[in-house]
Protein backbone atom coordinates (compact mmCIF):
# COMPACT_ATOMS: atom_id res chain seq x y z
CA UNK A 1 0.00 0.00 0.00
CA UNK A 2 0.14 -0.63 -2.58
CA UNK A 3 0.85 2.13 -2.74
CA UNK A 4 4.28 3.65 -1.02
CA UNK A 5 4.55 4.84 2.50
CA UNK A 6 5.60 7.90 0.67
CA UNK A 7 7.79 10.74 2.60
CA UNK A 8 5.85 14.24 2.61
CA UNK A 9 8.81 15.84 1.15
CA UNK A 10 9.66 16.24 -2.32
CA UNK A 11 13.16 16.02 -1.95
CA UNK A 12 14.34 19.20 -2.59
CA UNK A 13 12.60 19.38 -5.58
CA UNK A 14 10.72 22.30 -4.71
CA UNK A 15 13.75 24.72 -3.66
CA UNK A 16 13.16 24.05 0.45
CA UNK A 17 17.02 24.34 1.32
CA UNK A 18 15.93 27.36 3.59
CA UNK A 19 18.55 27.20 6.78
CA UNK A 20 15.42 26.95 8.85
CA UNK A 21 13.46 23.93 10.05
CA UNK A 22 9.73 23.14 10.07
CA UNK A 23 9.68 24.85 13.70
CA UNK A 24 11.33 28.31 12.39
CA UNK A 25 14.67 27.47 14.41
CA UNK A 26 17.84 28.02 12.69
CA UNK A 27 19.72 25.04 11.90
CA UNK A 28 23.46 24.38 12.42
CA UNK A 29 26.06 23.83 9.38
CA UNK A 30 25.96 19.74 10.18
CA UNK A 31 22.12 19.77 10.83
CA UNK A 32 22.16 20.95 6.87
CA UNK A 33 25.15 19.01 5.86
CA UNK A 34 22.87 16.07 7.10
CA UNK A 35 19.97 16.98 5.25
CA UNK A 36 21.38 17.78 2.02
CA UNK A 37 23.37 14.40 2.06
CA UNK A 38 20.08 12.53 2.77
CA UNK A 39 18.20 14.65 -0.01
CA UNK A 40 20.85 13.59 -2.26
CA UNK A 41 20.56 9.82 -1.43
CA UNK A 42 16.88 9.44 -2.01
CA UNK A 43 17.55 10.99 -5.67
CA UNK A 44 17.39 8.40 -8.43
CA UNK A 45 20.50 7.42 -9.62
CA UNK A 46 19.82 8.21 -13.27
CA UNK A 47 17.50 9.96 -15.39
CA UNK A 48 14.30 9.25 -17.02
CA UNK A 49 15.89 9.48 -20.71
CA UNK A 50 18.60 7.09 -19.14
CA UNK A 51 16.28 4.43 -17.93
CA UNK A 52 14.39 4.76 -20.58
CA UNK A 53 17.71 4.08 -23.09
CA UNK A 54 18.80 1.02 -20.51
CA UNK A 55 15.54 -0.60 -20.79
CA UNK A 56 15.19 -0.79 -24.52
CA UNK A 57 19.07 -2.15 -24.40
CA UNK A 58 18.10 -4.36 -21.82
CA UNK A 59 15.16 -6.02 -23.21
CA UNK A 60 17.61 -6.72 -26.63
CA UNK A 61 19.63 -8.19 -24.58
CA UNK A 62 19.87 -12.10 -25.26
CA UNK A 63 17.84 -14.09 -21.68
CA UNK A 64 22.06 -15.30 -20.53
CA UNK A 65 22.41 -11.51 -20.20
CA UNK A 66 19.63 -10.19 -18.73
CA UNK A 67 20.45 -9.84 -15.03
CA UNK A 68 19.12 -7.33 -12.02
CA UNK A 69 21.23 -6.83 -9.27
CA UNK A 70 19.06 -7.01 -5.85
CA UNK A 71 21.77 -4.93 -3.93
CA UNK A 72 21.01 -1.78 -6.06
CA UNK A 73 17.38 -2.82 -7.33
CA UNK A 74 18.77 -2.18 -10.47
CA UNK A 75 18.71 -3.57 -14.16
CA UNK A 76 21.87 -4.18 -15.27
CA UNK A 77 23.22 -4.01 -18.73
CA UNK A 78 27.16 -5.72 -19.58
CA UNK A 79 28.97 -3.00 -18.74
CA UNK A 80 27.52 -2.80 -15.23
CA UNK A 81 28.54 -6.25 -14.56
CA UNK A 82 31.95 -5.37 -13.02
CA UNK A 83 30.44 -2.65 -10.52
CA UNK A 84 28.12 -5.16 -9.20
CA UNK A 85 30.78 -8.03 -9.17
CA UNK A 86 30.15 -8.68 -5.24
CA UNK A 87 26.52 -8.34 -5.19
CA UNK A 88 23.97 -10.44 -5.13
CA UNK A 89 22.64 -11.38 -8.77
CA UNK A 90 19.63 -12.37 -10.57
CA UNK A 91 19.95 -13.84 -14.02
CA UNK A 92 18.10 -15.23 -17.08
CA UNK A 93 15.36 -11.75 -16.22
CA UNK A 94 12.28 -13.31 -18.73
CA UNK A 95 10.03 -10.45 -20.17
CA UNK A 96 7.46 -11.61 -18.17
CA UNK A 97 9.08 -10.83 -14.91
CA UNK A 98 10.05 -7.45 -16.60
CA UNK A 99 6.27 -7.02 -17.00
CA UNK A 100 5.69 -7.72 -13.03
CA UNK A 101 8.50 -5.08 -11.72
CA UNK A 102 7.10 -5.34 -8.01
CA UNK A 103 7.40 -9.10 -7.91
CA UNK A 104 11.33 -8.20 -8.78
CA UNK A 105 11.49 -5.44 -6.38
CA UNK A 106 12.13 -5.51 -2.65
CA UNK A 107 9.29 -3.88 -1.15
CA UNK A 108 10.48 -0.85 0.87
CA UNK A 109 10.14 -1.60 4.96
CA UNK A 110 11.01 2.36 6.38
CA UNK A 111 7.60 2.72 8.12
CA UNK A 112 8.21 6.15 9.31
CA UNK A 113 9.23 7.16 5.54
CA UNK A 114 7.95 4.80 2.56
CA UNK A 115 6.91 1.68 3.93
CA UNK A 116 5.18 -0.35 0.38
CA UNK A 117 2.56 -2.69 0.75
CA UNK A 118 0.64 -4.18 -2.41
CA UNK A 119 -2.34 -5.29 -3.42
CA UNK A 120 -2.61 -9.21 -3.40
CA UNK A 121 -3.74 -10.40 -6.57
CA UNK A 122 -7.58 -11.39 -5.59
CA UNK A 123 -8.04 -7.40 -5.09
CA UNK A 124 -6.23 -6.55 -8.35
CA UNK A 125 -8.35 -9.32 -10.84
CA UNK A 126 -11.23 -8.24 -8.88
CA UNK A 127 -10.39 -4.33 -9.68
CA UNK A 128 -9.84 -4.75 -12.75
CA UNK A 129 -12.93 -7.31 -13.96
CA UNK A 130 -14.89 -4.31 -11.58
CA UNK A 131 -13.20 -2.00 -14.01
CA UNK A 132 -13.71 -3.50 -17.12
CA UNK A 133 -17.77 -4.02 -16.31
CA UNK A 134 -18.26 -0.82 -15.88
CA UNK A 135 -16.86 0.23 -19.21
CA UNK A 136 -13.52 2.44 -18.23
CA UNK A 137 -10.90 2.03 -21.46
CA UNK A 138 -8.03 4.38 -19.23
CA UNK A 139 -7.32 4.11 -15.01
CA UNK A 140 -5.11 6.54 -13.44
CA UNK A 141 -2.80 4.72 -11.16
CA UNK A 142 -1.98 6.42 -8.39
CA UNK A 143 0.52 5.01 -6.05
CA UNK A 144 -0.86 1.55 -7.28
CA UNK A 145 1.88 -0.54 -9.02
CA UNK A 146 0.62 -3.90 -8.62
CA UNK A 147 -2.61 -3.14 -10.23
CA UNK A 148 -0.85 -0.75 -13.04
CA UNK A 149 0.64 -4.05 -14.03
CA UNK A 150 -1.37 -6.31 -13.91
CA UNK A 151 -3.91 -4.30 -16.36
CA UNK A 152 -0.82 -4.03 -18.80
CA UNK A 153 -0.57 -7.85 -18.55
CA UNK A 154 -4.11 -8.93 -18.95
CA UNK A 155 -4.17 -6.71 -21.77
CA UNK A 156 -0.90 -7.95 -23.50
CA UNK A 157 -2.50 -11.35 -23.56
CA UNK A 158 -6.18 -10.99 -23.67
CA UNK A 159 -7.10 -8.92 -27.11
CA UNK A 160 -10.58 -8.57 -25.60
CA UNK A 161 -9.01 -6.24 -22.75
CA UNK A 162 -8.59 -2.71 -24.33
CA UNK A 163 -7.95 -0.70 -21.23
CA UNK A 164 -4.81 1.50 -20.84
CA UNK A 165 -3.37 2.64 -17.42
CA UNK A 166 -0.68 5.40 -16.44
CA UNK A 167 0.91 4.75 -12.95
CA UNK A 168 1.77 7.93 -10.33
CA UNK A 169 4.40 6.85 -8.00
CA UNK A 170 6.81 8.06 -6.17
CA UNK A 171 8.94 4.59 -5.96
CA UNK A 172 11.24 6.15 -8.46
CA UNK A 173 12.68 1.96 -9.50
CA UNK A 174 9.60 1.54 -11.24
CA UNK A 175 11.35 4.50 -14.20
CA UNK A 176 13.80 1.74 -15.34
CA UNK A 177 10.70 -0.64 -16.37
CA UNK A 178 8.37 1.38 -17.96
CA UNK A 179 8.27 4.24 -21.15
CA UNK A 180 7.15 7.44 -20.51
CA UNK A 181 3.88 7.06 -21.56
CA UNK A 182 3.17 4.62 -18.69
CA UNK A 183 4.98 6.22 -15.67
CA UNK A 184 5.81 9.34 -13.77
CA UNK A 185 7.71 9.59 -10.41
CA UNK A 186 5.01 11.59 -8.64
CA UNK A 187 4.58 12.69 -4.84
CA UNK A 188 0.90 12.82 -4.00
CA UNK A 189 0.69 14.69 -1.20
CA UNK A 190 2.43 17.91 -3.19
CA UNK A 191 0.55 16.77 -6.43
CA UNK A 192 4.93 17.48 -7.42
CA UNK A 193 6.10 16.23 -10.91
CA UNK A 194 9.59 15.55 -10.64
CA UNK A 195 10.36 14.96 -14.13
CA UNK A 196 8.48 18.30 -14.94
CA UNK A 197 6.27 19.38 -17.26
CA UNK A 198 6.65 16.57 -19.87
CA UNK A 199 5.68 14.10 -17.01
CA UNK A 200 2.81 16.72 -16.15
CA UNK A 201 1.75 17.19 -19.53
CA UNK A 202 1.62 13.23 -20.22
CA UNK A 203 -0.51 13.06 -17.21
CA UNK A 204 -2.89 15.93 -18.38
CA UNK A 205 -2.53 14.08 -22.08
CA UNK A 206 -4.09 10.69 -20.30
CA UNK A 207 -6.95 12.31 -18.54
CA UNK A 208 -8.21 14.25 -21.52
CA UNK A 209 -8.10 12.02 -24.20
CA UNK A 210 -11.47 11.54 -25.89
CA UNK A 211 -12.57 14.72 -24.42
CA UNK A 212 -12.10 12.82 -20.37
CA UNK A 213 -14.54 9.63 -21.33
CA UNK A 214 -14.02 6.35 -20.10
CA UNK A 215 -11.23 7.17 -17.36
CA UNK A 216 -11.13 6.73 -13.91
CA UNK A 217 -8.35 7.26 -10.99
CA UNK A 218 -7.40 4.91 -8.67
CA UNK A 219 -5.62 5.45 -5.22
CA UNK A 220 -4.20 3.69 -2.43
CA UNK A 221 -2.30 6.49 -0.45
CA UNK A 222 -0.40 5.82 2.62
CA UNK A 223 -2.48 5.13 5.89
CA UNK A 224 -0.29 7.43 7.71
CA UNK A 225 -0.85 10.26 5.34
CA UNK A 226 -3.14 13.06 6.39
CA UNK A 227 -6.38 13.11 4.59
CA UNK A 228 -6.09 17.11 3.75
CA UNK A 229 -3.42 17.23 0.85
CA UNK A 230 -4.49 14.21 -0.27
CA UNK A 231 -8.00 15.52 -1.24
CA UNK A 232 -6.22 18.95 -2.08
CA UNK A 233 -3.68 17.01 -4.72
CA UNK A 234 -6.50 15.17 -5.72
CA UNK A 235 -8.84 17.99 -6.36
CA UNK A 236 -5.79 19.34 -8.70
CA UNK A 237 -6.03 16.14 -10.56
CA UNK A 238 -9.60 16.61 -10.88
CA UNK A 239 -9.49 19.73 -12.16
CA UNK A 240 -7.35 18.95 -14.94
CA UNK A 241 -9.48 16.47 -16.19
CA UNK A 242 -12.27 18.85 -16.21
CA UNK A 243 -9.77 21.13 -18.16
CA UNK A 244 -10.84 19.10 -21.18
CA UNK A 245 -14.49 18.91 -20.61
CA UNK A 246 -17.27 20.77 -22.63
CA UNK A 247 -19.48 23.54 -20.62
CA UNK A 248 -22.54 21.16 -21.28
CA UNK A 249 -20.79 18.33 -18.81
CA UNK A 250 -19.16 20.56 -16.36
CA UNK A 251 -21.04 19.45 -14.20
CA UNK A 252 -19.77 15.71 -13.68
CA UNK A 253 -17.13 14.63 -11.45
CA UNK A 254 -13.92 12.38 -12.71
CA UNK A 255 -14.74 8.78 -11.23
CA UNK A 256 -12.44 7.72 -8.56
CA UNK A 257 -11.80 4.90 -6.40
CA UNK A 258 -9.88 6.27 -3.15
CA UNK A 259 -8.48 2.72 -1.04
CA UNK A 260 -8.57 3.70 2.60
CA UNK A 261 -9.53 2.28 5.92
CA UNK A 262 -12.87 3.00 6.68
CA UNK A 263 -12.41 4.59 10.15
CA UNK A 264 -11.47 7.69 8.02
CA UNK A 265 -14.90 7.95 6.35
CA UNK A 266 -16.17 11.12 7.60
CA UNK A 267 -12.58 12.72 6.72
CA UNK A 268 -12.76 11.65 3.28
CA UNK A 269 -16.73 12.94 2.82
CA UNK A 270 -15.66 15.97 4.77
CA UNK A 271 -14.03 16.64 1.54
CA UNK A 272 -15.82 14.78 -1.20
CA UNK A 273 -19.22 15.03 0.10
CA UNK A 274 -20.58 12.28 -3.05
CA UNK A 275 -18.28 9.52 -1.94
CA UNK A 276 -19.75 6.88 -0.24
CA UNK A 277 -17.98 3.31 0.90
CA UNK A 278 -17.89 0.06 -0.09
CA UNK A 279 -18.28 -3.04 1.87
CA UNK A 280 -15.27 -4.86 -0.32
CA UNK A 281 -12.12 -5.80 2.19
CA UNK A 282 -8.66 -5.08 0.24
CA UNK A 283 -6.22 -7.54 0.95
CA UNK A 284 -2.42 -7.00 1.13
CA UNK A 285 0.40 -9.21 -0.39
CA UNK A 286 3.01 -8.02 2.29
CA UNK A 287 0.95 -7.11 5.13
CA UNK A 288 0.47 -9.42 8.25
CA UNK A 289 -2.93 -8.25 8.94
CA UNK A 290 -4.75 -7.12 6.10
CA UNK A 291 -5.30 -10.67 4.62
CA UNK A 292 -8.51 -11.97 3.10
CA UNK A 293 -10.45 -14.49 5.12
CA UNK A 294 -9.69 -13.59 8.84
CA UNK A 295 -12.84 -12.90 10.76
CA UNK A 296 -13.95 -10.68 13.82
CA UNK A 297 -11.89 -7.60 14.18
CA UNK A 298 -8.66 -9.41 12.25
CA UNK A 299 -10.45 -8.68 9.02
CA UNK A 300 -9.40 -6.00 6.57
CA UNK A 301 -9.83 -2.13 7.69
CA UNK A 302 -9.28 -0.83 4.06
CA UNK A 303 -12.17 -0.18 2.14
CA UNK A 304 -12.82 1.62 -1.40
CA UNK A 305 -14.26 5.30 -1.10
CA UNK A 306 -16.32 5.63 -4.18
CA UNK A 307 -18.53 8.48 -6.34
CA UNK A 308 -19.88 5.94 -8.14
CA UNK A 309 -23.19 4.78 -7.37
CA UNK A 310 -23.10 1.54 -5.53
CA UNK A 311 -26.56 0.08 -6.85
CA UNK A 312 -23.77 -0.48 -10.06
CA UNK A 313 -21.10 -2.17 -8.02
CA UNK A 314 -21.52 -5.87 -7.87
CA UNK A 315 -19.18 -7.53 -5.21
CA UNK A 316 -18.46 -11.05 -5.84
CA UNK A 317 -20.88 -13.26 -3.84
CA UNK A 318 -18.95 -16.34 -3.74
CA UNK A 319 -16.32 -14.40 -1.43
CA UNK A 320 -19.40 -13.93 1.43
CA UNK A 321 -20.96 -10.74 -0.29
CA UNK A 322 -24.90 -10.31 -0.94
CA UNK A 323 -27.01 -8.17 -2.16
CA UNK A 324 -29.63 -5.92 0.19
CA UNK A 325 -32.49 -5.30 -1.78
CA UNK A 326 -33.63 -2.22 0.85
CA UNK A 327 -30.65 -0.15 0.53
CA UNK A 328 -29.85 -1.51 -3.04
CA UNK A 329 -26.02 -2.14 -2.63
CA UNK A 330 -23.87 -5.22 -2.17
CA UNK A 331 -22.94 -5.45 1.75
CA UNK A 332 -21.14 -8.11 3.55
CA UNK A 333 -22.37 -11.03 5.35
CA UNK A 334 -22.37 -9.86 8.51
CA UNK A 335 -23.25 -6.77 7.59
CA UNK A 336 -27.04 -6.81 8.91
CA UNK A 337 -29.90 -4.17 7.61
CA UNK A 338 -31.26 -1.95 11.23
CA UNK A 339 -35.13 -1.32 10.57
CA UNK A 340 -34.14 1.58 13.24
CA UNK A 341 -31.23 3.10 11.18
CA UNK A 342 -33.04 2.33 7.52
CA UNK A 343 -29.49 1.10 6.10
CA UNK A 344 -27.00 -1.78 6.38
CA UNK A 345 -24.65 -0.06 9.21
CA UNK A 346 -21.77 -2.40 10.40
CA UNK A 347 -18.24 -0.68 8.57
CA UNK A 348 -15.62 -3.76 9.83
CA UNK A 349 -17.45 -6.41 8.95
CA UNK A 350 -19.24 -7.42 12.21
CA UNK A 351 -22.64 -7.28 12.89
CA UNK A 352 -23.34 -4.00 15.31
CA UNK A 353 -25.94 -3.39 17.19
CA UNK A 354 -28.88 -0.77 17.37
CA UNK A 355 -28.21 1.67 20.39
CA UNK A 356 -31.97 3.08 21.05
CA UNK A 357 -30.24 6.39 23.25
CA UNK A 358 -27.86 6.72 20.70
CA UNK A 359 -30.17 6.17 18.21
CA UNK A 360 -27.36 4.64 15.98
CA UNK A 361 -26.07 1.59 15.59
CA UNK A 362 -22.52 0.80 16.76
CA UNK A 363 -19.58 -1.82 17.61
CA UNK A 364 -20.44 -4.62 18.95
CA UNK A 365 -17.71 -4.23 22.14
CA UNK A 366 -19.15 -0.77 22.73
CA UNK A 367 -21.73 -0.03 25.53
CA UNK A 368 -23.75 2.79 26.68
CA UNK A 369 -22.54 5.04 28.97
CA UNK A 370 -24.82 7.29 31.00
CA UNK A 371 -22.14 9.63 32.44
CA UNK A 372 -20.93 10.52 28.47
CA UNK A 373 -24.35 9.87 27.40
CA UNK A 374 -23.03 8.00 24.44
CA UNK A 375 -21.25 4.17 23.63
CA UNK A 376 -18.04 3.50 24.32
CA UNK A 377 -15.75 0.96 25.25
CA UNK A 378 -16.29 -0.78 28.64
CA UNK A 379 -12.92 0.20 30.12
CA UNK A 380 -12.69 3.88 28.42
CA UNK A 381 -11.89 6.96 30.20
CA UNK A 382 -15.26 9.42 31.08
CA UNK A 383 -12.89 12.23 31.49
CA UNK A 384 -12.44 12.50 27.47
CA UNK A 385 -8.87 13.14 25.96
CA UNK A 386 -6.09 14.90 27.83
CA UNK A 387 -6.05 18.79 26.70
CA UNK A 388 -2.64 20.48 26.55
CA UNK A 389 0.61 18.81 26.31
CA UNK A 390 0.82 14.84 26.57
CA UNK A 391 4.73 15.51 28.38
CA UNK A 392 3.99 18.23 30.82
CA UNK A 393 0.09 18.63 30.79
CA UNK A 394 0.52 22.76 30.54
CA UNK A 395 -2.11 23.99 28.53
CA UNK A 396 -0.68 27.07 26.58
CA UNK A 397 1.38 24.39 24.34
CA UNK A 398 1.53 21.36 22.59
CA UNK A 399 3.90 18.21 22.62
CA UNK A 400 5.97 19.74 19.59
CA UNK A 401 6.66 22.83 21.65
CA UNK A 402 7.19 21.38 24.81
CA UNK A 403 10.78 22.91 26.40
CA UNK A 404 11.02 19.12 28.42
CA UNK A 405 10.53 17.26 24.89
CA UNK A 406 14.17 16.24 24.54
CA UNK A 407 14.10 14.92 28.08
CA UNK A 408 11.19 13.02 27.06
CA UNK A 409 12.50 11.44 24.19
CA UNK A 410 15.81 10.51 26.03
CA UNK A 411 13.64 8.27 28.74
CA UNK A 412 11.60 6.52 25.69
CA UNK A 413 14.92 5.73 24.07
CA UNK A 414 16.58 3.96 27.44
CA UNK A 415 12.88 2.59 27.61
CA UNK A 416 13.20 1.10 24.67
CA UNK A 417 16.50 0.15 24.46
CA UNK A 418 15.71 -1.93 27.79
CA UNK A 419 12.96 -3.69 26.34
CA UNK A 420 15.50 -5.06 23.22
CA UNK A 421 18.50 -5.85 25.65
CA UNK A 422 15.74 -7.83 27.76
CA UNK A 423 14.14 -9.30 24.52
CA UNK A 424 17.29 -10.32 23.07
CA UNK A 425 18.50 -11.61 26.90
CA UNK A 426 15.39 -13.96 26.10
CA UNK A 427 15.73 -14.59 22.39
CA UNK A 428 19.43 -16.35 23.44
CA UNK A 429 18.44 -18.24 26.25
CA UNK A 430 15.56 -19.95 23.95
CA UNK A 431 18.16 -20.37 21.25
CA UNK A 432 20.83 -21.82 23.54
CA UNK A 433 18.19 -24.04 25.05
CA UNK A 434 17.30 -25.26 22.05
CA UNK A 435 20.80 -25.86 21.64
CA UNK A 436 21.41 -27.52 24.43
CA UNK A 437 17.83 -30.08 23.60
CA UNK A 438 19.44 -30.72 20.03
CA UNK A 439 23.44 -31.71 21.45
CA UNK A 440 21.37 -33.92 24.59
CA UNK A 441 18.89 -35.68 21.75
CA UNK A 442 22.06 -36.43 19.28
CA UNK A 443 23.88 -38.09 21.67
CA UNK A 444 20.99 -40.30 22.94
CA UNK A 445 20.61 -41.36 19.17
CA UNK A 446 23.96 -42.18 18.92
CA UNK A 447 24.12 -44.23 21.82
CA UNK A 448 21.06 -46.06 20.78
CA UNK A 449 22.66 -46.51 17.34
CA UNK A 450 26.18 -48.22 19.06
CA UNK A 451 23.66 -50.56 21.22
CA UNK A 452 21.87 -51.77 18.39
CA UNK A 453 24.92 -52.48 16.10
CA UNK A 454 26.62 -54.27 19.19
CA UNK A 455 23.57 -56.42 19.36
CA UNK A 456 23.57 -57.46 15.36
CA UNK A 457 27.21 -58.31 15.56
Amino acid sequence: MAAPRERLGAVEAEGSSGRQGNSGVELSGARLAAREAHNRRCQPPLSRLQCVERYLKFIELPLSQRKFCQRCQQLLLPDDEEKHRKHQIVGDISITQLKRPSQLLYPLENKKTNAQYLFADRSCLFLIDLLSTLGFRRVLCVGTPRLHELIRLKASGDKKSNIKSLLLDIDFRYSQFYMEDSFCHYNMFNHHFFDGKAALEVCRAFLQKDKGEGVIMVTDPPFGGLVEPLAVTFKKLIAMWKEGQSQDNSHKELPIFWIFPYFFESRICQFFPSFCMLDYQVDYDNHALYKHGKTGRKQSPVRIFTNIPPNKIILPVEEGYRFCPLCQRYVSLENQHCEHCNSCTSKDGRKWNHCFLCKKCVKPSWIHCNICNHCALPDHSCNGPKDGCFICGELDHKRSTCPNIFTSKKVNKAVRKQKQRKSNKMKMETTKGQSMNHTTVTRKKKRRERAHQYLCS
